[in-house]
C-alpha cells in the first residue's frame, strides 16, 4: 500500500511545476500543509519520516545518527556531461518517489594526488553537481527553527578538492545548531577553460568560469530549499579555504551572487588577486600572462583539434574525461601554459577582488578572514637573503633583514618561503581587513599557529590547510587516535567561534577569549596560539614590519 510519503514524493514534481512561484513550493503549502492535503484524502495518516525532506525537485530520505541528519549526493544541477559539458548548470530533472540521500555523490573529475590532506571518499566523475547537507535531528517545535546556514567551498588549488572527504564532515556544526551544507563545483579545464569556439557559441553569456557558476547554482540552490532543513535563507554565512577561500572573495565581488549569502569566511585564500593573477577570458593580460582563449586553443591543439568551428567544440565536448584531465592536479599546476583555474570574465568575475574592494565594488557583509602562520607560498629562487629582500628596494634592504631575520640565523629558504607566504596568504589577509574595515564593515582577523601535539616534531608551524579539521571538530579523520585533549580543546574553540559568527556576525560569546573587530590603527588580531590557546592583545600584529614591508611591494604592484 502506497505510504503518504510515498504520496508526497510522487506529487512534489507536479506542485513544483503549478506553484506560484516555481521551485519553491515548499513554502507555498510547506510539509505540515502537505501532510494535511494528504490527510483529507485517508483516513489512516501516519508520522511523517522524520528522515525525508521533500524539495523543489522531490524528495530525499537521509540518515540519522549521534543527533545529527544528514542528507548526501542530493543533485543541484543537471550532469554537466555530453553537450553540457562547458555550459552554465542547468536545472535538475524532478525525480518521483523517495531518493536515497545516504551517500556521496561521485566527486568531480579530477587526478588526485597521494599526500592530500583531505582525501576524496569517491571516485571522481563529470556527473558530480551534488550537494550534502547535514542539520540537527531535533524534533517538535526546535526542528520548525530557522537555524543559521554555513555553506563551505573546499579548496584544491581549483584543480583538487571534493566534498566527500572525511574530514569535511557537517556533523559537529549540525551538533551546535547549525544548517551546514557542502557542494562540488566543477575543477580544472572542466571547471574553468575558454575557446573563441565557446565564445562563438554563446556570444555576451557566461563563459569560462564555469566552476563559479556551479558554485552561484549551489547557493540559488539554499535559497530555494534551505528552509525544507529548518534552515534561514536569510541567514547564510559561505566559507572556504585556499581555492575555497579565494571562491569566497571571488562571490563576495561578484554582482551575481548578490544576496544570497550574508556574511562569509575567507580561510587562507589571499585578497588582493584571483589565484591566477591577471587572466583575462580573452586578453593577454600583464607581462604576457596568457588569456583563457589562448589556453584552451593551446591545449586543444594538444590534443589533434584545429580551428574554432562547432565542429572543433564537438570534438572537445567528445574527448574522454581523463584526456581533459590530461594529468593536471595540484603537483602539476604550477605551469603557466597549462594551469586551469578563475579568469577576469567581466560578468562573474568582474576584476581581481583586491581593487574591488578598495573600490567599495562588493557585496557588502560581515567577514572573517585569516591565514596560518606556516601558510602556502611559492618563494622564487634565490643564491642569498638579499636576493630575496630585493624585491623591497635597495632602500629597504636593512629594514627587510631586521624584519624578516634579525638575528641573522635564518637560512635563505626559511627567509624565501617567509616572505612568499606574506605575499600570498598573510598580508592579503590583512589588506582585506584592512580596505573593508576602512569602509566601515565588520571585519575579523585571525591567525592559526597551533599544531597538532601528534605534528610538533614534523612542523614548526601551522601548515596550509592544517586549521580545517580544528574549525570542523573533526580532528580523529586527519589525526586518528593521535589526538589530544589539547587538540581537542582548540577544536572547540575554533569551532565555537565559528559558529557564533555564522549565528550573528559576531564570533564573541559564552565566555571564549575577546575577538575584537579589526580597526586599522590597532592592526590586532585573534591568533590561536602555539600553546592552546586563543589570544590577543590589542596590540599590533607581531608581523606588522614584515607586512608593512610586503604591503608596499603589492600596493604597487595592483596600481
Amino acid at each position: 500500500m502506497e505510504t503518504e510519503l510515498d504520496m508526497i514524493a510522487t506529487i512534489a514534481p507536479y506542485l513544483a511545476r503549478t506553484a506560484p512561484k516555481p521551485g519553491r513550493w515548499m513554502k507555498w503549502v510547506g510539509w505540515s500543509g502537505a501532510a494535511a492535503l494528504l490527510a483529507g484524502c485517508s483516513g489512516n495518516v501516519s508520522a511523517p519520516d522524520p528522515a525525508v525532506t521533500v524539495i523543489d525537485s522531490g524528495a530525499v530520505r537521509g540518515a540519522a545518527a549521534d543527533g545529527v541528519l544528514s542528507y548526501k549526493g542530493i543533485p543541484f544541477a543537471a550532469p554537466p556531461v555530453g553537450d553540457l559539458r562547458w555550459r552554465p548548470p542547468q536545472s535538475v530533472a524532478a525525480w518521483a518517489g523517495v531518493r536515497q540521500a545516504t551517500a556521496y555523490g561521485h566527486d568531480c573529475m579530477q587526478k588526485p594526488f597521494p599526500s592530500d590532506a583531505a582525501p576524496l571518499g569517491t571516485a571522481p566523475a563529470e556527473d558530480c553537481l551534488v550537494l550534502n547537507v547535514w542539520r540537527p535531528a531535533a524534533t517538535g517545535s526546535a526542528a520548525t527553527q530557522k537555524l543559521p546556514v554555513m555553506v563551505w567551498i573546499y579548496g584544491g588549488g581549483f584543480v583538487n578538492g571534493g566534498s566527500s572527504p572525511a574530514v569535511y564532515d557537517g556533523s559537529q556544526f549540525a551538533k551546535q545548531g547549525v544548517v551546514f551544507v557542502s557542494f562540488n563545483y566543477r575543477l580544472g579545464r572542466f571547471g574553468f577553460f575558454a575557446h573563441p569556439a565557446l565564445t562563438a557559441e554563446n556570444p555576451g553569456g557566461q563563459l569560462g568560469n564555469y566552476g563559479y557558476m556551479d558554485q552561484i547554482a549551489a547557493l540559488q540552490w539554499v535559497q530555494r530549499n534551505i528552509a525544507a532543513f529548518g534552515g534561514d535563507p536569510g541567514n547564510v554565512t559561505l566559507f572556504g579555504e585556499s581555492a575555497g577561500g579565494y571562491s569566497v572573495h571571488a562571490l563576495i565581488t561578484s554582482p551575481l551572487a548578490k544576496g544570497l549569502f550574508q556574511k562569509a569566511i575567507v580561510e587562507s585564500g589571499g585578497g588582493r588577486t584571483n589565484i591566477t593573477a591577471g587572466r583575462y577570458l580573452r586578453d593577454t593580460g600583464q607581462n604576457g600572462v596568457p588569456s583563457g582563449e589562448q589556453l584552451g586553443t593551446a591545449f586543444a591543439q594538444s590534443v589533434g583539434i584545429a580551428g574554432s568551428d562547432a565542429a572543433a567544440l564537438a570534438s572537445l565536448r567528445a574527448l574522454p574525461a581523463d584526456q581533459v584531465v590530461a594529468g593536471l592536479n595540484l603537483e602539476t599546476m604550477m605551469s603557466t601554459t597549462t594551469y586551469a583555474g578563475p579568469m577576469i570574465d567581466g560578468q562573474i568575475v568582474p576584476d581581481d577582488p583586491g581593487r574591488l574592494y578598495a573600490q567599495g565594488q562588493y557585496n557588502r557583509v560581515p567577514l572573517m578572514v585569516g591565514a596560518n602562520d606556516q601558510d602556502l607560498g611559492f618563494p622564487v629562487p634565490a643564491q642569498t637573503k638579499d636576493d630575496v629582500f630585493a624585491i623591497f628596494g635597495a632602500q629597504n634592504l636593512g629594514a627587510a633583514r631586521a624584519a624578516f631575520d634579525p638575528l641573522g640565523t635564518n637560512s635563505v629558504d626559511d627567509v624565501a618561503m617567509q616572505v612568499a607566504r606574506d605575499l600570498m596568504m598573510i598580508e592579503p589577509a590583512r589588506f582585506v581587513a584592512q580596505t573593508l574595515s576602512g569602509q566601515h564593515d565588520p571585519v575579523y582577523l585571525y591567525r592559526f599557529s597551533y599544531v597538532a601535539q601528534s605534528m610538533r616534531d614534523q612542523w614548526s608551524g601551522a601548515q596550509h590547510a592544517s586549521e580545517i579539521p580544528f574549525v570542523f571538530d573533526t580532528l580523529g579523520a586527519r589525526y586518528s587516535n593521535a589526538v589530544t585533549a589539547q587538540d581537542t580543546q582548540v577544536a572547540q574553540l575554533a569551532n565555537a567561534y565559528w559558529v557564533a559568527f555564522a549565528r550573528t556576525g559576531d564570533p564573541n560569546g559564552d565566555g571564549r577569549p575577546a575577538w575584537p573587530a579589526y580597526a586599522a590603527g590597532q592592526d590586532a588580531l585573534l591568533e590561536f596560539a602555539a600553546g592552546g590557546v586563543a589570544t590577543t592583545t590589542g596590540k599590533p600584529d607581531p608581523l606588522k614590519a614584515q607586512l608593512d614591508l610586503v604591503k608596499a611591494v603589492s600596493d604597487q604592484g595592483a596600481q
